[in-house]
């Protein structure tokens, strides 16, 4: 008898994962919007550098703005967009607008993952409500803890990022970027022994270094959201 053996090849694995990416939300006239747009980035040059991003144009339906044009004109800012939402049916082929994904840079200490919850083995544990990391965040790396508040045993080093969807406390300097109720949540707030922060953000309204006033520089702080405006005030 002849037989033979099929090598077997490797199994293909396809898992879900979520992603965050920054959200525009242009406005119309968008000329004037692009205006305020190169402001910002000029105060802060390095706010998009390596971050994909979604533009949601639900505001501009029916406003009679060229979208093909608003597309060109923020990638051309080397804004890197990987997708529209809120296009309006009518608009010609809003599909075709979706870009590559961005290629993030090869250091292993770009993010700190938050390892997934193992499955239970009898009742479902509660969700935790806040994460505690006791150690210092190092410039280039990312924490993003989606469930609650974020708490900081340590300073958050220039150049790192630390995103949560409430609040966020840090024991130590806030050198880099904090990013609190992320995901549409006001009354989040971000404390800091040492406020030297790059950027302030709160349900999506921020604050960068050049807004953050000089009395409020190396002094324990809180920021808190007061309608439209991030709002800075001293702990001591």
């Amino acid at each position: 008898m002849v037989t033979s053996t099929v090598p077997s090849r490797p199994l293909l694995k396809v898992r879900g994962r979520s992603f965050m990416a920054l959200v525009l939300a242009p406005e119309a006239p968008v000329a004037e919007w692009l205006l305020s747009l190169d402001d910002q980035m000029r105060r802060s040059p390095a706010f998009f550098d390596a971050r994909p991003v979604v533009v949601d144009v639900s505001s501009l339906a029916g406003a009679g703005e060229d979208m093909s044009v608003l597309i060109d004109s923020l990638e051309q800012r080397d804004i890197r967009i990987i997708g529209v939402e809120g296009a309006d049916p009518s608009w010609a082929n809003p599909g075709v607008w979706g870009r590559p994904p961005l290629t993030y840079t090869s250091r292993t200490d770009r993010f700190i993952e938050v390892p997934e919850k193992p499955e239970p083995l009898a009742a479902p544990l509660p969700e935790l409500p806040s994460l505690l990391l006791d150690r210092p965040i190092r410039s280039g790396q990312s924490v993003f803890f989606e469930k609650g508040d974020l708490t900081i045993v340590g300073s958050v080093a220039s150049g790192a990022e630390v995103i949560a969807g409430g609040s966020i406390h840090v024991y130590g300097t806030l050198r880099g970027r904090a990013i609190a109720g992320f995901a549409g949540h006001p009354g989040a707030r971000i404390f800091c022994g040492k406020m030297e922060a790059e950027l302030l953000a709160i349900d999506g309204v921020y604050r960068i270094a050049e807004d953050i006033g000089p009395e409020f520089r190396g002094r324990p702080a809180q920021a808190r959201l007061d309608g439209q405006s991030v709002i800075i005030a001293a702990l001591d």
